[in-house]
């Protein structure tokens, strides 16, 4: 047995939560630790990690978990200008840009949650809706401000399922009811990634990465919310869990 919890990587988000303090924070929402500690695993956070750390410190741990967040992926990543409205973190960019690509070709397994997925799309080469809501066709994702935290994570909408895919094992059938919270949203795939889940308006919520050789999903609702409650997201949560175990085997054998 491995001498300790296999350890699952999540990149932290940076904002100014001090005006008085032009540092800034580095923060971490605790539902996503506290998912990865109920399935076994130790949550890490690099806080002043960049780039050119992704080479070191990569090895040292089992799993990447791109969480959520307020923030949005900079527009000027996939050829687009950002928006006047847009809560930004370069920072956080930066860095899974390069976490995305590292982890896919070292086999470390891959979750993306959220922003977690627009990143992994991005970092591929794909690119974003900015305002899913004014799409023509397309509905409004966004969770409703005014509603308690139960109610804005609760189930929004379906999401179709690949039949025979990892989802719809997860699911125990092609479609399942999810929450919904973003803004943005996958206008064109990556290169890699394959659309395994869909919105009833057509939006990708769900992918995995064609060809990975470990774990390589990414998921626009939350799974992380209350997942003990909802068997789709822990079977999610629990094969991603798996993966890191076997990663943590290998790395220690």
């Amino acid at each position: 047995m491995p001498a300790h919890k296999p350890l699952v990587w999540l990149p932290a988000c940076h904002r100014h939560l001090d005006l008085s303090d032009p540092g800034g924070y580095t923060v971490l929402a605790d539902r996503y630790a506290a998912a990865v500690c109920e399935l076994g695993l130790q949550p890490v956070l690099f806080p002043m990690a960049g780039a050119s750390d992704v080479k070191d410190l990569l090895p040292l741990v089992d799993g990447v978990l791109l969480t959520g967040s307020p923030s949005n992926v900079e527009a000027t990543h996939f050829g687009a200008f950002a928006l006047d409205t847009d809560l930004l973190d370069p920072r956080r960019d930066a860095l899974t840009m390069a976490l995305v690509r590292s982890a896919l070709g070292a086999g470390t397994p891959l979750f993306g949650v959220c922003r977690g997925l627009q990143e992994m799309n991005v970092a591929l080469g794909g690119t974003l809706y900015q305002r899913v809501h004014t799409e023509q066709g397309l509905l409004d994702h966004r969770e409703p401000e005014s509603e308690s935290l139960e109610e804005q994570f609760g189930e929004r909408h379906e999401v179709l399922l690949a039949p025979g895919s990892a989802f719809a094992q997860w699911a125990g059938g092609t479609r399942a009811l999810v929450n919904s919270l973003h803004g943005q949203g996958i206008r064109k795939l990556g290169e890699g990634l394959v659309a395994e889940a869909h919105a009833p308006d057509g939006l990708i919520e769900g992918v995995r990465v064609a060809h990975a050789s470990a774990f390589a999903f990414g998921v626009q609702w939350h799974p992380e919310w209350r997942h003990n409650s909802n068997p789709f997201y822990a079977r999610t949560l629990e094969a991603f869990a798996q993966a890191c175990r076997e990663h943590c085997r290998r790395r220690n054998q």
